[in-house]
C-alpha cells in the first residue's frame, strides 16, 4: 500500500467513527477546549520564566518578583483543571463510542446468513466485538487527545521560539524531515504488525473457547498437551509481534530523541555565542531553553503514539469490514397466511459455497398441511440441509420451495421463521433460568403458561423438585440438567410458541431409553394439528408417519407409509432390518 493509499485508508476510517458522534459533539467540544487550555499553559510557564530570572535574579526586584510566584500557581490552578476536564469527557466518549460499536457488531452478527459461521472462526469474530472494538478508541479519542493536546503544546512553544530568537529557532527545524521520514516507515511496519495480532488474537480466543466447551472430552481423551500446545503457539506468536511492535516503536522513540539531543546541542552552542555578541539575556536564554526542553515530551508522545494509532486503525478495518458484510437477503413482503397450507419443494437444488457437489439435488417434495413427514438415510445425505432450508437457513441455489402456493423468499424473514419451531439433537440453552429458557423470545409470557407448556412436554415433574423451580439457573448450555431434561426443555419451548410448523432434528437420537420415552411422549402432544418435518436416525420413531421419504446423496429414493415401505423391501426396508437386528 503506497503512503497516499495509506493515508486516505486513514481518513476513511476517520469518517466512518465520525458519525457515532453524533449527539456528543458538546461533550467533544468541551473535551477540546479543555485540550487548547491544557497545551497553552505550557508556553505560558516557559514565557514566565524569562521575567523571573531578568526581574527577580539579574536585576533583583522584588516587586516583580511578587506576582510572578502567584501567576505560576494559577497557572497550575488552570492546567489541572482543564486536564480533569479532558481526562473525564475523553473517557466517556470512548467508553460511548465502544458501546455504541459492540452494539451494532451484536447486531450485525445477529443478522449475517447462518452459512458464515460455518466458514469463519468463531474466536475471531469474538474477537471483533471484545477487542478490536475497544482498540478502536485508541484510533479515536485517545490519540486526537495527545495530537491536539500535545500539537498544540508544540506550536505554542514554536511561538515563543521564534518570538524569542527566530534565527535560534530555525536549527530547531534541522531535523524535522529526518523524524517525519522515521514516524513514515516505522507506521507501516506497526500497521502491519497489528493486523497480525487482531489474528493471533483470534485464534487465542478461538483456543479458549474450544477448550471450556470441550473440557470434559478434552480430559478424557486426554488432550491437555495437545491444547496446550495449541495455545502457546498461538500465543508465542501473539507475544512475538507485541515486542516487534515495541522494537519498532522504541527504535523511532530513540531515533526522535537522538535527533532532538543534536537539534538542542547545535542551539545551546548557537545560543552561547549569540550571549556573547548580541542582546539575548540570561531570562531569553533560560526562557528559550525551558521552551525547547518542554517540547521533548509532547514530540515523544507524538511520535510513540504512532504504535497506538497503527493499532486503533487496523482494529476499526476489522471491525468496519464486519459491518459491511452483507447480512441475511430479506427481500419479501408478504406475511404466511393463517393457513398456511403445503409446503412444496420444487427441483430444488443446494449446493454449499466452495463445494463441487450438490448437498440437495434434484429434490421433488409436497408436504401436506397437518401432516407428518420422516426424513430418513445415512448420515450425510442432506437430511438437515433439506430441513434447514424451510426456515431460510440457507437459501436454494435452483429450484424454488413454497409455503401456501408462494415462493419462501416473497415472507419477510421474521414472519417466515415466527411460524416455525425447532427441536434439535444439540439442544441450545442459555445460562439463564428454566422459565426464561421456556419463554425465550416471548417477553409478555405469564408464570401459569410456562408450567402449562412444561406440563405439556413431561417438564414439569422434574422442574418442581428444583431448588427453585421455574426460577432456577441451569448452567452454560444446561449442563446442570441431563440430556432428557435439556430436551423437554425445549420441547417446551416449542410448544408455548405454538407455530404451525414444526421441524424435529433427531430430538431423540442421543437419548438413553428411559428418557426417549418421556420426550418421546412430549413430542406427540407437540406434533398435534401441526405441520411436521421430522429427520431421524432411529426409524422406530417414525413408524407413525404420514410418509417417509428415503435420502441418498441429496435424492429421493423411495418415499411412502412405513408399511408399504417394509413391502418394498429397498433401502427403506434394508435400513429398518439393520436396525432391527442391532
Amino acid at each position: 500500500m503506497t503512503t497516499m493509499q495509506q493515508t486516505e485508508s486513514t481518513w476513511t476510517l476517520y469518517k466512518r467513527i465520525l458519525p457515532y458522534l453524533h449527539g456528543l459533539w458538546r461533550y467533544f467540544a468541551v473535551s477540546v477546549i479543555a485540550m487548547i487550555v491544557v497545551a497553552a499553559t505550557g508556553p505560558a510557564f516557559a514565557y514566565l520564566i524569562k521575567p523571573l530570572i531578568n526581574e527577580g535574579f539579574v536585576e533583583k526586584n522584588m516587586a516583580s518578583m511578587q506576582w510572578i510566584p502567584m501567576a505560576v500557581v494559577f497557572l497550575f490552578i488552570v492546567r489541572g483543571s482543564a486536564n480533569y476536564i479532558n481526562e473525564y469527557t475523553t473517557s466517556y466518549l470512548s467508553s460511548t463510542l465502544v458501546w455504541q460499536l459492540r452494539s451494532e457488531l451484536f447486531t450485525r452478527l445477529l443478522s449475517l446468513p447462518v452459512g458464515y459461521f460455518n466458514e469463519n472462526s468463531r474466536g475471531r469474530v469474538m474477537s471483533r466485538i471484545t477487542n478490536d472494538a475497544n482498540n478502536i478508541t485508541n484510533a479515536g479519542f485517545n490519540v486526537i487527545t495527545v495530537l491536539a493536546k500535545d500539537g498544540v503544546s508544540v506550536l505554542g512553544l514554536l511561538g515563543l521560539l521564534f518570538y524569542l530568537d527566530w534565527q535560534l529557532t530555525l536549527f530547531t527545524f534541522i531535523t524535522f524531515p529526518l523524524i517525519a521520514w522515521c514516524v513514515r516507515k516505522i507506521s507501516k511496519r506497526l500497521r502491519g504488525l497489528s493486523h497480525q495480532n487482531q489474528q493471533a488474537m483470534g485464534e487465542v480466543v478461538q483456543v479458549l473457547s474450544e477448550a471450556i466447551d470441550g473440557v470434559r472430552v478434552i480430559r478424557v481423551y486426554g488432550g491437555q498437551e495437545y491444547e496446550q500446545s495449541r495455545l502457546n503457539r498461538y500465543a508465542n506468536g501473539l507475544r512475538r509481534n507485541i515486542i516487534k511492535q515495541a522494537s519498532a516503536n522504541a527504535i523511532s522513540s530513540a531515533v526522535t530523541q537522538l535527533l532532538i539531543a543534536i537539534s538542542l546541542a547545535c542551539v545551546l552552542w548557537f545560543a552561547a555565542r549569540r550571549a556573547a555578541h548580541s542582546g539575548f539575556t540570561a531570562g531569553d536564554f533560560m526562557s528559550f531553553l525551558s521552551a525547547m526542553i518542554m517540547m521533548f515530551d509532547p514530540i515523544k508522545r507524538m511520535t510513540g503514539v504512532m504504535s497506538t494509532l497503527q493499532n486503533g486503525l487496523a482494529a476499526a478495518h476489522s471491525v468496519f469490514s464486519f459491518l459491511d458484510l452483507s447480512p441475511e437477503v430479506d427481500k419479501g413482503s408478504n406475511r404466511l397466511p393463517e393457513n398456511i397450507g403445503d409446503i412444496e419443494f420444487k427441483n430444488v437444488v443446494y449446493r454449499y459455497p466452495g463445494t463441487e457437489k450438490n448437498a440437495v439435488n434434484d429434490f421433488n417434495l409436497t408436504i401436506k398441511q397437518g401432516s407428518m413427514v420422516a426424513l430418513v438415510g445415512a448420515s450425510g445425505c442432506g437430511k438437515t440441509t433439506t430441513a434447514n432450508l424451510i426456515p431460510r437457513f440457507f437459501d436454494v441455489t435452483a429450484g424454488e420451495l413454497c409455503i401456501a402456493g408462494k415462493n419462501i423468499q416473497d415472507y419477510t424473514l421474521n414472519h417466515l421463521r415466527e411460524r416455525m419451531a425447532l427441536v434439535s439433537q444439540d439442544v441450545v440453552l442459555f445460562n439463564d433460568s428454566i422459565a426464561n429458557n421456556i419463554a425465550y423470545g416471548r417477553t409478555d409470557t405469564d408464570e401459569a403458561t410456562i408450567i402449562a407448556a412444561a406440563r405439556a412436554a413431561n417438564a414439569w415433574d422434574f422442574i418442581e423438585k428444583l431448588p427453585e423451580g421455574l426460577h432456577t439457573h441451569i448452567g452454560e448450555h444446561g449442563l446442570k440438567l441431563s440430556g432428557g431434561q435439556r430436551q423437554r426443555i425445549a420441547i417446551a419451548r416449542a410448544l408455548l410458541k405454538d407455530a404451525p410448523i414444526l421441524i424435529l432434528d433427531e430430538a431423540t437420537s442421543a437419548l438413553d431409553t428411559e428418557s426417549e420415552r418421556q420426550v418421546q411422549a412430549a413430542l406427540e402432544t407437540l406434533m398435534q394439528n401441526r405441520t411436521t418435518i421430522v429427520i431421524a436416525h432411529r426409524l422406530s420413531t417414525v413408524e407413525q408417519a404420514d410418509t417417509i421419504v428415503v435420502m441418498h446423496e441429496g435424492q429421493i429414493v423411495e418415499q411412502g407409509t412405513h408399511q408399504t415401505l417394509l413391502a418394498k423391501k429397498g433401502r427403506y426396508a434394508h435400513l429398518y432390518e439393520m436396525q432391527f437386528n442391532e
